[in-house]
């Protein structure tokens, strides 16, 4: 599916007469050289059916309203920038077959969106074959590990590396040190596992039992036995279209007894707090990416967002209260699209004979300040690992809402490169 975004601003608004009209000069420089110029294509690798299509609803309309935003600014270079969504399926054999397609039939200029990290290692070797910039936002630390290639960069959103290394302090030493994970069977859960397990090891802590879960399960109560007495912290993350079912089920099997909790926000990503069933989460924690309740000490730049994307102050749809957001994650869309247009500027980017200044021109980035374009915080961006790090936060659950408990540094989240994509060829 092909969706054009026009700037909302027109050449008859535009000419208009005196201060007005000569204010508007510069921008209608833009827009003029825009009206008569290609657009730019961003092929958006949308999980808009599968295991992820809850995700992907809020990741396409985080796209589509990030993209209005520079197109109403004067798009990039000149030009108007242009969507172009096409499903994978949350597959990863779909996925690849997508990137091809944007490449071979649509004629994008960059592949741009995956969060799924199965799905990105299905995707980025096609992509890399193609030299298509792929930018995935997803939070696999399969960027930074040397697993990818150097078409494949993550610098809107963190990754489960630098997220559980900056939480593991938060868990030892204020919830216990004898964990019990629960994660899915993939990639995603897999990097959860081996990470979390060596961050609350360097604690003075232990993982006392992993329980994989296959992604597509439906029920999970067989599970919940696996978990050994001497547990003190349940460390959840799950992910798919059953998180509501996981989160009822860990309360029906622990009762008022139940050890402390501390969660990834995937598992009730896109989930109302208030849903019955969910009471038993009172008191326990959780990682967001960025704060789903608008938190007292909230920026401005944070309230443009929500504005522009349509999102309400609990983190639900302003349309619809029921429809709660995937906002611990979507920002990374936003971020990235706003990362691709100063990668463009800098590049001044033509066309697809540009796609390697692109990605130096991303590899040079380093400090991006908190601000419109950076809405969940400020970040550093590794141009060797093409890998971003930045502020991760800790809420409980208080009142049947998150309140923002905890604030970590970016130092915190960061870590010893594993590898140099800039040395690697285009």
């Amino acid at each position: 599916m092909t969706k054009l975004i026009k700037p909302t601003l027109t050449r008859r608004k535009l000419l208009g007469t005196g201060a007005a009209a000569l204010a508007s000069a510069p921008l209608l420089g833009r827009y003029a050289q825009a009206q008569s110029s290609e657009p730019i294509k961003i092929g958006f690798q949308v999980h808009r059916t599968g295991i992820g299509a809850s995700y992907g609803r809020w990741y396409d309309r985080t796209t589509q309203a990030a993209v209005k935003r520079i197109n109403d600014m004067g798009g990039i270079n000149g030009r108007p920038v242009e969507v172009i969504s096409e499903d994978d399926g949350t597959d990863p054999k779909r996925g690849a077959e997508v990137v091809e397609k944007f490449a071979t039939q649509h004629n994008s200029d960059i592949a741009f969106g995956t969060l799924f990290s199965h799905v990105v290692y299905g995707s980025a070797p096609r992509a890399g074959e193609l030299k298509m910039p792929y930018f995935v936002v997803s939070e696999g630390h399969h960027v930074a590990s040397g697993a990818l290639n150097r078409w494949t960069m993550q610098p809107g959103i963190t990754d489960v590396k630098s997220q559980v290394q900056a939480m593991a302090p938060f868990v030892a030493n204020n919830l216990g040190k004898k964990v019990t994970m629960i994660f899915p069977d993939f990639a995603f859960g897999h990097d959860h596992r081996d990470y979390f397990s060596a961050a609350i090891e360097a604690q003075g802590g232990e993982v006392v039992a992993k329980i994989a879960i296959p992604p597509t399960e439906t029920s999970f109560t067989k599970y919940f036995p696996q978990i050994p007495r001497e547990t003190e912290v349940i460390y959840h993350v799950m992910v798919g279209p059953a998180v509501l079912t996981f989160v009822k089920e860990m309360g029906e099997f622990f009762g008022p007894s139940k050890p402390e909790i501390f969660g990834f926000i995937d598992s009730l990503e896109a989930v109302d707090i208030a849903s019955p069933g969910l009471e038993f989460l009172e008191g326990t924690y959780f990682w967001e990416g960025n704060p789903r309740y608008a938190q007292d000490t909230n920026h401005d730049f944070d309230a443009n967002y929500r504005k522009a994307v349509g999102v309400d102050e609990n983190g639900a749809s302003v349309s619809d209260s029921k429809d709660v957001s995937t906002y611990a994650h979507m920002f990374g869309c936003w971020e990235t699209l706003n990362i691709v247009k100063r990668g463009m500027e800098m590049a001044d980017y033509k066309g697809p004979a540009d796609r390697s200044k692109l990605i130096e021109a991303v590899e040079s980035m380093s400090h991006m300040d908190l601000s419109d374009d950076h809405p969940q915080g400020a970040k550093i961006f590794n141009g060797k690992t093409h890998q971003t790090f930045g502020h991760q936060y800790i809420s409980k659950v208080t009142d049947g809402r998150l309140a923002l408990e905890h604030t970590t540094s970016i130092e915190d989240t960061m870590y010893e490169d594993e590898v140099d994509y800039t040395t690697q060829s285009f």
